[in-house]
């Protein structure tokens, strides 16, 4: 049985919301401190590692591809590595896995380990990225200013639904250490799927379209929630503490009032995107 199973429609609205970068500011610690770096670590390109982790940073925190699948991030950065600096071992059956793999996790990655060394680094690396992770101080990861009044207010006429492409233990543990699970109705991670299957399974529960909303702070969440025919809200990087304080009044009042479609999402969006240029 999968957690949708469990789920049941309580109300008549759902809102979607990320985990990293979105609702929890842990984006930029966890990338400058984790994830490049073991990267490096795990394919010893300690030589270049500043050009290489200026260039991860800028791949997963500062533009358009902010927030994509940590394998897909990878992906990318090895492709760079290859191109620019040296040969990775692999590399092609890592490409093509990204690609054609329905889903790029852990348990995934676990069934492709003998098959090629690529494959087995690709889940130590992501293993020590998680065991990093877990080893963060604590007082440094917590929810944006204004996230737990917002979660709070919206509970009580939505249900809410964590999406995350996060690994299930770390948010869990993130979101129960500052009480926010108390207004989640279902935690979708990683393990469960990507983000657009994910607002589809919970769409599907009986929700119309327009009662929707997906809450996030990259264009993968966007583009998540368009090919399912949802509303979009985004928590813009480095304004995060503006974009949480608009939602209690102006956004959950066009949610609810059925008129955040059009107009009010348009200007939302397109300050959204030039926000990531």
């Amino acid at each position: 049985m999968s957690g949708f199973d469990k789920f049941e429609k309580k109300k008549d609205f759902v809102v979607c919301v990320d985990s990293d970068g979105c609702a929890m500011d842990t984006m930029n610690i966890k990338h400058i401190r984790c994830f490049g770096p073991c990267m490096v670590e795990e394919w010893n390109l300690q030589q270049w590692q500043d050009e290489i982790l200026e260039s991860w940073n800028k791949v997963n925190l500062y533009t358009m591809t902010r927030g994509i699948n940590r394998f897909l991030g990878l992906a990318k950065a090895l492709e760079e590595v290859q191109e620019t600096y040296t040969e990775v071992p692999g590399l092609g059956l890592f490409l093509q896995w990204t690609k054609e793999a329905k889903e790029l996790s852990n348990p995934a990655l676990e069934e492709k380990k003998n098959e090629d060394e690529i494959f087995a680094k690709a889940l130590h690396w992501s293993k020590r990225v998680n065991e990093e992770i877990e080893k963060l101080p604590k007082e440094e990861i917590k929810p944006f200013p204004g996230v737990k009044e917002s979660l709070e207010l919206i509970h009580k006429s939505c249900d809410i639904a964590v999406v995350s492409s996060a690994n299930p233990e770390a948010v869990k543990a993130e979101w129960e250490r500052f009480g926010l699970l108390d207004y989640v109705d279902i935690l979708c991670t990683q393990d469960m799927g990507s983000k657009e299957f994910c607002i589809r399974e919970i769409r599907n529960k009986g929700y119309d379209s327009s009662h929707v909303l997906m809450c996030g702070d990259a264009v993968g969440d966007m583009k998540a929630a368009a090919n399912n025919g949802v509303l979009y809200y985004p928590i813009n990087v480095n304004h995060e503490e503006t974009s949480w304080r608009r939602v209690p009044n102006e956004v959950l009042e066009h949610f609810l009032n059925e008129t955040y479609e059009g107009r009010f999402q348009e200007e939302v969006i397109y300050e959204f995107l030039e926000n990531l240029k």
